[in-house]
């Protein structure tokens, strides 16, 4: 099976669009993505220095727009894509090209949200001086342990040997001299302590723009930063990256999910290098490819021959299935088994993993076509397990 990743804010390095660039068709993409954004992204794809692009109204857009353009690169035909991509996932704003690519919203919505997540942000961070600071290596509880001392979150959890904490610049400054043993503290080059909640007045901005902004239930599935979880509701994806801006990403649960969904090859969007890099470090066994330069793209769609595999939810209209977010073991709902017409958001039953149960809904509601799992079947994180026809009252 195949992943597309997208990175987050960090990854991106002055002049690694220069190349990209020198392609007509690429290039008049891209100015129109930077139009739709408001943000002069080929000046500051080529030319701008890294303090520039550091800023995060620079930053958030640049990496939305590279990876949503180097996809059409990748795939001239964009349906062709859904034959081969099992899953999708974003590290933090990368979210939002991963939802754009899985069709829960168009490019140029992306675009705008985008542009008004990272103008948002940027407020948000200049009312107290934040930051973020990576801890690699030490033991986790003793790391967690200190974090929670500080009064720090941990922000980023993107695996065994990489927390990243944020927040005050006073509270850092106290972790530098209090660190974990056998840890190295490496202060990130951002404008503030994202996934914390002093990004909690971008979030109300971002809630406010996105009740204007109309989905899609995804063409494949989209692993959430929220959780790991497989999220198939168009509405819970836009829903999920608005609450993500103030919340930790859990890269660490959404590798997990990948490695439950059998993914053998990993294929990171440009700027490329830190998602696959950390995918290395913690799911041996499964190849990664890091799409940097457009003279990779041949090479890069001999990986995808090599691992493409469709999502099971693309061969039917998404918006009739409900799927499984999460591995484990089913129990169905005793009601929804006995109905023939479910309700808007009714409950359909739960799957319980060693660490937690989670209910499953049917969001669109609809009447009962075929169960497609039985009460106590192991399932698989996207598994459908219900098929519904949309009826007169369904929404």
């Amino acid at each position: 099976m195949l992943v597309i990743v997208a990175p987050g804010q960090g990854a991106q390095t002055p002049g690694f669009l220069k190349p990209w660039l020198e392609d007509p068709i690429f290039a008049a993409r891209f100015e129109w993505l930077s139009t739709v954004a408001g943000v002069d992204l080929v000046h500051h794809g080529t030319v701008s220095d890294a303090e520039t692009i550091r800023q995060t109204q620079i930053a958030q857009p640049l990496l939305v727009a590279s990876g949503l353009v180097a996809a059409l690169a990748l795939f001239p035909h964009p349906a062709d894509a859904f034959g081969r991509i099992g899953a999708v996932a974003g590290h933090s704003v990368g979210e939002l090209a991963a939802a754009a690519g899985a069709r829960v919203i168009t490019a140029e919505q992306a675009m705008v949200l985008v542009r008004e997540r990272g103008l948002a942000m940027a407020a948000a961070a200049e009312r107290t001086p934040t930051g973020m600071t990576a801890i690699l290596g030490g033991d986790r509880e003793e790391v967690l342990a200190t974090i929670e001392r500080h009064g720090l979150t941990p922000a980023n959890d993107n695996g065994p040997g990489q927390i990243v904490a944020a927040g005050t610049m006073e509270q850092l400054a106290a972790l530098a001299e209090d660190a974990p043993a056998k840890a190295r503290l490496t202060p990130l080059s951002v404008a503030g302590a994202f996934h914390t909640q002093h990004m909690a007045p971008a979030v109300d901005r971002m809630a406010e723009l996105a009740r204007s902004v109309s989905v899609h239930d995804p063409r494949t599935m989209v692993i959430s930063n929220a959780d790991g979880k497989v999220v198939h509701d168009g509405r819970d994806v836009l829903a999920r990256i608005v609450g993500q801006i103030s919340r930790p990403v859990r890269w660490d649960l959404c590798m997990e999910t990948m490695r439950d969904l059998g993914v053998t090859g990993i294929l990171e969007m440009p700027p490329a290098g830190v998602l696959t890099g950390i995918a290395k470090r913690n799911l041996k066994g499964v190849e990664t490819f890091a799409l940097k330069t457009p003279d990779q793209l041949d090479d890069a769609r001999a990986f995808v021959e090599r691992h493409g595999d469709p999502s099971p939810i693309d061969s039917t209209p998404t918006w009739r299935m409900v799927v499984s977010p999460i591995k484990g073991t089913w129990h169905l709902d005793e009601a929804a088994g006995a109905a023939t017409v479910l309700e808007t958001n009714a409950t359909i039953g739960s799957v319980a993993s060693l660490r937690d149960r989670t209910p499953v809904l049917a969001p669109h509601g609809g009447q009962v076509v075929e169960w497609l799992v039985e009460d106590g079947d192991l399932v698989s994180p996207g598994q459908p397990l219900l098929r519904l026809h949309p009826t007169g009252g369904a929404a």
